[in-house]
């Protein structure tokens, strides 16, 4: 395991062909890496990326890579890696890759640690694995960290817990809270990607379902839309309650978990939390009932109190175990309750995921231009980059938008002018 771990580099051909296809959707990051080619701006910066082994973080890697970065990629989850996309980073990109789809836990681990053994100067994560190994097992590394990027809301939520007890060695960049992000990477990117891996792994008609979304943040509010949009009838589970007031607001039914696992047939959880769905709910549900989660960690549901509940259980499709309960009702549980848009479909879209991307780019940039002089803290991405990625993606679609005249910013600048 020293250069690489993957699969099967055979699966290069049609890997590169892949990432060939991703970067035609993909003209903001396009044009970064063209600026990156130019102007080297992460020469010599080791860069270590925990991220979804996907063809659209294939075309992040090789933008830092030409840029001049020294870059190595694992996976951030265990079964969100394309195979044959790892296999093309190695062979056609000479990018280190240690991530196989399926892995056990002992072996996502030991790849973690492999990219952390190149002593990068700048981590990369979709879900803090990097930073938290660094601040627990492999603090020796700290020292050579400039700075991190974080990419999901449960990382950020992670690394914020970490800055308010000032235990966070180094300063992270929360590109998941980024406009150009959270607006439409979670939102329209979340919503599609999740709901096209329930129907691969199920086949099943959405329209008159029941679908239950635990969480109305943006994910959640793209997975409602969508499912909404196909003829479900939704329902919405919160804690929050503005979030809860919101999703009235938005025509949907909200209710407490306890009470929606008895009439719906399709869960989805989208919270960042632990145990949203538990033991006592999946006991309440109907025959049959579907149950998945699109955030970041299978802890979301409680599968251990679900094991407990049952009998046994039997494989009944690809990415679909049926649990059989004591009960004598029947709970099926989709990729393991793992992220289901990787576990069983592609991911977000190329075309979302190039703003999501750009960000992480230009974060990195802007780490080894700023890095030193920032504190220990979690920072959101400049105003002005966010911006002009917007603009970006707006000049690649076609779309022009206004300018304020003169006029118009000395009044926005002013008090005297009134009505």
């Amino acid at each position: 395991m020293d250069h690489y771990h993957i699969k099967d580099i055979a699966l290069s051909g049609k890997g590169k062909k892949r990432i060939e296809w991703a970067e035609l959707d993909m003209p903001v990051l396009r044009r970064v890496r063209s600026n990156f080619q130019k102007h080297k701006p992460l020469k010599g910066t080791g860069i270590a990326a925990c991220l979804h082994v996907t063809t659209e973080t294939a075309n992040l890697v090789i933008t830092l890579k030409a840029g001049g970065a020294n870059v190595v990629v694992c996976a951030s989850n265990p079964l969100s890696t394309q195979d044959d996309v790892a296999a093309s980073l190695v062979k056609d990109f000479n990018i280190p890759v240690f991530a196989i789809k399926g892995e056990d836990n002992r072996t996502y681990y030991k790849h973690i640690n492999a990219v952390l053994d190149k002593k990068p100067n700048i981590t990369m994560d979709d879900g803090a694995d990097l930073v938290s190994m660094i601040h627990s097992e492999r603090k020796d590394l700290a020292p050579f960290v400039t700075g991190s990027t974080e990419e999901t809301t449960t990382g950020v939520i992670r690394l914020k817990a970490m800055a308010s007890k000032n235990i966070l060695k180094f300063p992270v960049i929360a590109v998941n809270d980024a406009s150009t992000k959270h607006f439409f990477d979670n939102r329209y990117g979340t919503g599609q990607s999740t709901l096209d891996g329930i129907l691969r792994a199920t086949n099943r008609l959405l329209a008159g379902s029941a679908f239950v979304v635990c969480g109305y943040g943006w994910c959640g509010k793209g997975v409602a839309m969508r499912a909404k949009g196909m003829g479900a009838n939704v329902i919405v589970t919160e804690v929050d309650p503005l979030k809860a007031l919101e999703a009235v607001m938005d025509g949907f039914k909200v209710m407490p978990i306890a009470e929606a696992a008895k009439t719906g047939d399709i869960f989805c959880t989208v919270t960042g939390n632990l145990n949203v769905i538990r033991k006592e709910h999946f006991l309440r549900m109907r025959d049959g009932a579907l149950v998945c989660n699109s955030g970041h960690f299978n802890v979301e549901l409680d599968l251990d109190g679900l094991k407990s509940a049952s009998k046994g259980k039997k494989v009944v499709r690809d990415f679909v175990e049926e649990y059989h309960l004591r009960n004598g009702r029947k709970v099926c549980v989709l990729g393991e309750g793992r992220l289901i848009n990787l576990a069983s479909a592609e991911g977000h879209p190329a075309s979302v995921m190039d703003m999501s991307f750009a960000n992480q780019a230009l974060a990195a940039d802007f780490l080894v231009k700023k890095g030193k002089t920032l504190n220990n803290q979690v920072y959101t991405v400049p105003e002005d980059i966010d911006k002009e990625i917007a603009r970006l993606k707006l000049a690649s679609l076609g779309m022009k938008i206004d300018n304020l005249t003169a006029e118009q910013k000395k009044y926005l600048a002013s008090w005297e002018m009134g009505t």
